[in-house]
């Protein structure tokens, strides 16, 4: 991804009235906070088909040691 798309939206921004710029500094937030909570359910979805298919390992602290010192 280039630069110069970032670079007109930061200029853009800096043309801004203060009540637009907090208006948009709010909503970008929001989307960054939705988008970290889709990032997250991913996440979490593909853990839970891993879990499922056995591909993870379950147990305590010691199992991954031990399990680390065995290989």
């Amino acid at each position: 991804m280039g630069n110069a798309p970032v670079n007109r939206v930061i200029e853009d921004f800096e043309e801004l009235p203060f009540e637009d710029k907090e208006y948009v500094a709010e909503l970008i937030q929001k989307q960054l906070t939705e988008a970290k909570r889709d990032q997250l359910s991913q996440r979490a979805k593909q853990t839970s088909q891993n879990l499922s298919k056995g591909k993870v390992k379950q147990g305590s602290v010691e199992d991954l040691l031990r399990d680390l010192e065995s290989d």
